[in-house]
């Protein structure tokens, strides 16, 4: 009886690592499919302020939250080396900003480190990066660049006029961060896989 038992737990257990690798394996990232499985607090519990942070700056949730799996991991602790804070990684400078433009008096600094205030200016932020690019047939590549290295490095990276089109391929091989470029790669890499999921 006891044999028996065993080999039937030992079946359910084989039959759930096989189920888990199989959705694993179609979505395209065996290794986030994994982890998420395991902690899905952790890479789920800001859903609910995602949804809302993109609907007010429309924007799609899949990609704010494919830039925060980028920039902190879903860690709101999160400490940059140059002093950006929070899920998103925002800046203090471009928190600033947020915070004038949207008329919000006494702001800190340290209320980044909140995920509703931090999930506001950062995509804030991405929209206005977006906006500004919009002259691009594909502005996602441009407006994420500006984001990781600033506007006058994207400026740089496009060339004197702004408004001459050019491919997403070509804007890539002329960022000259090797870091940047790879950032760019991995959220949009991150965007894709989640929209072929169909869910964040």
């Amino acid at each position: 009886m006891i044999r028996f038992l065993f080999k039937l737990a030992l079946c359910i257990v084989f039959a759930l690592v096989a189920c888990l690798g199989y959705i694993a394996l179609r979505s395209g990232d065996p290794l986030y499919s994994v982890y998420e499985w395991i902690s899905p607090a952790r890479f789920q519990q800001y859903d609910r302020l995602i949804r809302a942070a993109a609907a007010q700056q429309r924007l799609d949730p899949m990609l704010v939250k494919a830039l925060i799996w980028r920039e902190s991991r879903f860690d709101t602790q999160k400490y940059g080396s140059a002093g950006e804070r929070g899920l998103m990684q925002v800046s203090e400078r471009a928190a600033n900003e947020w915070a004038r433009e949207n008329k919000i008096d006494n702001f800190r600094v340290e209320k980044l480190f909140d995920p509703q205030t931090n999930l506001q200016a950062g995509t804030w932020y991405l929209r206005r990066a977006l906006d500004h690019w919009q002259a691009q047939p594909d502005p996602l590549p441009f407006a994420l660049a500006e984001y990781n290295a600033g506007a006058s490095r994207a400026q740089r990276w496009v060339g004197r006029n702004e408004a001459v089109p050019i491919s997403r391929k070509e804007f890539l091989r002329r960022i000259d961060f090797p870091a940047t470029r790879k950032y760019v790669e991995q959220i949009i890499a991150r965007y894709n896989f989640y929209k072929r999921r169909g869910r964040m």
